[in-house]
């Protein structure tokens, strides 16, 4: 039973610590090039894992494959260098650009990039804005620009961390790395599930889903409003799909045409359907998927973080594109209404007229509306159950909570209570969910990457056999990754052929694999990383989000609320009259977007901080009653992974205090200083740096640049 407690308790990163120790030194036992000796029989205590076992073939990467200016500065590079920094530099440009394109935060591509750059001892930096990227490397002395726009797909941005993380960590070398990034960006890795629906025109069957289902559970729409939804959003899907493969300066016009497209349709339903159409339900279900309200809501958290100017333009621009889709829908209904202020304040009588809290079908009706959003931003199908749990537990804790406050409090401390509460609970789920899995995949890692000898305990066999089982359930029904399935069949393959290279009777002297077999290998290897919890939580808040709050603000702006009356005013007569006044709730649509908005910011941040008290405690008390303790560079392996999900950890300062240092140039420099001839401390590799606020220190500056 102790064997079993043990197991349990030993986590998957010192396993793969306890790999890399031993590897390490052997490696630094043969020379280069040297023919590696006939391994010892392995022990429990001393063991290498299949990728040690297995030899690869080398697959270097092709630069030619580069766009032309960074071809140009990696060659630059190469020569000065060598060629394991510049393509160190290739992978993070390549890297901070997908992740950015996936939806990323900025705050968090920040991170990663910043553990390679130590990682590798990189001296380049980076910004990261809305849609311009910024890389330069050895001082401003090469700068590459990117303009990236960003898309939803949490699948790319679970896997271009994980290949970073694998790569940092030491489980992959460069090429491995840069190659299994083009082959993400070519579909490789992803399931045929998840191929169909990542573009069109298989991406189209979301559209009117997720019209119709928002349409009700979100914006007051009947089950009619809800049809008419499902046919705008097929329409605004089909001028999507059509002005995107056209391209180039056609893509500009998708917001004013598609909000056209859904003003028109719905119009048409009012004027000759009997005018029973909820316009404000169906034109915000619709445009839900054009909405931004997430980018609202990050633009707001960057802004907290000291990212200003990235907020601040983040911030504007989410207002400017959601009037753009707000004015599209107002042409439409000036199209094909004769009087479409009338048609837009005519919701007293069609909205409303389903009260959800007595139905019995709102929470399957949240989470078909939560899957249409995960298809939205490409999640694996597979994993759809990892997502709506997120869901689900933030949108009722923030429903409940709302119902509450609602009872005692009229004002808006109430509904950001809620939003704070539903954001953390959704933080709080996202992580114990990622933990929990971590958890069960570690068994399964472990055995088909052979990364534990000991037998497993009767809970470590049970975790196994039912990731297996879930592997060949999913590729069942056609919704895995085949590549799965093939590498769970090569395991009693793999197997015998290391206990026959371990063995120092049997001939083996070497594991081979075929091309296709290698590169599952190292598809195993980087999935086997920990899950970017960030990947569940960007769904989650998208469902959170005020989208729609912004565009009924542009709504009010073209459709000025009408005046309502006063309350009676007597008179000395002793009558009473009433006057006309603005109607303050209607209006008040920015104050309740600022509200929403800056509280489930606030509710992200408060989320992470819980965690991390929590970490606190459970590493520094409750670990101190186990019998396992981290060594030194384990701890440094947590410390990275948990920031790399935080937002809270700072980095260091862009500006250090820089008096009286002494810095240790690296090699490359030293030689290029000795190779001029000069002399003194900077030829030998060390600065010493003087404020530059010092009376004396002009000339010591000057020549020390």
């Amino acid at each position: 039973s102790s064997r079993a407690i043990s197991s349990h308790l030993i986590s998957s990163h010192q396993i793969m610590e306890r790999e890399e120790k031993v590897t390490w030194a052997e490696t630094q036992s043969e020379p280069s090039g040297a023919p590696a000796a006939r391994p010892a029989r392995t022990s429990l205590s001393k063991y290498k894992s299949i990728r040690h076992q297995v030899s690869l073939s080398e697959h270097r990467f092709d630069t030619r494959t580069l766009p032309a200016d960074l071809q140009r500065v990696y060659g630059h590079l190469e020569e000065k260098f060598g060629e394991q920094y510049a393509l160190t530099f290739v992978f993070t440009v390549r890297t901070a650009s997908e992740l950015h394109r996936a939806w990323h935060m900025t705050l968090l591509t920040s991170k990663i990039l910043q553990q390679i750059k130590d990682k590798f001892k990189m001296r380049m930096t980076w910004e990261l804005g809305v849609i311009k990227l910024k890389f330069r490397v050895e001082d401003g002395g090469y700068e590459l620009h990117r303009k990236v726009p960003y898309d939803y797909d949490s699948e790319f941005q679970d896997l271009y961390m994980k290949i970073a993380v694998a790569l940092v960590e030491g489980r992959i070398d460069i090429h491995q790395a840069l190659n299994f990034q083009s082959q993400t960006k070519h579909g490789k890795h992803t399931a045929a599930s998840g191929l169909f629906l990542r573009d069109f025109p298989g991406r189209l069957v979301l559209y009117p889903f997720q019209a119709a289902t928002c349409a009700v559970i979100f914006f007051a729409g009947d089950w009619y409003d809800a049809g008419i939804a499902a046919l705008c959003g097929l329409v605004a899907g089909c001028v999507e799909y059509a002005l995107s493969t056209i391209g180039g300066d056609a893509k500009t016009l998708i917001d004013v045409l598609v909000g056209t497209s859904t003003g028109a349709v719905a119009g048409l339903f009012y004027r000759y359907d009997g005018e029973r159409t909820c316009l404000p339900a169906i034109f915000l279900g619709t445009l839900y998927w054009f909405f931004y309200g997430t980018a609202f809501v990050i633009g707001i958290l960057e802004i907290i973080a000291g990212e200003l100017e990235t907020g601040v333009v983040r911030f504007m621009a989410v207002s400017v594109k959601t009037f753009v889709l707000s004015l599209g829908t107002t042409f439409g209904m000036r199209i094909v209404l004769d009087d479409s202020m009338s048609a837009w304040l005519d919701q007293k009588n069609n909205c409303g007229q389903i009260d959800l809290d007595d139905q019995w079908w709102r929470i399957p009706l949240y989470l078909a509306c939560s899957a249409s959003a995960l298809g939205q931003y490409r999640l694996p199908i597979v994993h759809y159950w990892r997502g709506l749990i997120v869901q689900l537990a933030g949108y009722e804790v923030q429903y409940q909570a709302a119902k509450y406050f609602a009872k005692s409090d009229i004002s808006n401390l109430g509904v950001a209570s809620s939003n704070v509460l539903g954001c953390m609970a959704a933080v709080l789920v996202a992580v114990l969910l990622s933990n929990i899995i971590d958890k069960i995949s570690y068994y399964y890692n472990a055995r088909l990457l052979q990364r534990n000898l000991e037998p497993f305990s009767p809970f470590g066999e049970f975790m196994y056999n039912l990731s297996a089982w879930w592997v060949r359930v999913s590729n069942a029904i056609g919704l895995g990754r085949k590549t799965d399935l093939t590498f769970l069949d090569m395991e009693e393959s793999l197997r015998t052929q290391s206990r026959e290279l371990n063995d120092p009777n049997h001939p083996r002297q070497q594991i081979t694999l075929k091309k296709e077999e290698e590169e599952i290998l190292l598809e195993a290897i980087v999935g086997a990383e920990g899950l970017n919890i960030w990947s569940l939580l960007m769904p989650t808040v998208y469902q959170l989000v005020p989208g729609s709050l912004i565009a009924k603000l542009w709504f009010n702006a073209v459709f000025p609320p009408p005046l309502i009356d006063s309350d009676p005013i007597p008179l000395p007569d002793g009558s009473t009259i009433t006057t006309k006044i603005p109607d303050s709730a209607a209006e008040a649509v920015f104050s309740n977007l600022m509200v929403i908005a800056t509280s489930l910011a606030l509710g992200l941040i408060l989320g992470l901080g819980l965690v991390q008290v929590l970490n606190w405690i459970f590493h520094r008390i409750l670990r101190k009653c186990m019998m396992n303790r981290r060594t030194s560079s384990q701890q440094s392996m947590m410390n990275r992974q948990d920031d790399r999900q935080t937002l809270l950890t700072a980095d260091a300062d862009d500006d250090p205090d820089t008096m009286h240092e002494t810095v240790e140039l690296p090699e490359e420099i030293k030689d290029i200083g000795t190779s001029g001839g000069g002399g003194g401390e900077a030829a030998a590799g060390k600065l010493d740096l003087v404020d530059k606020n010092s009376s004396s220190s002009d000339g010591q500056v000057s020549d020390a640049k």
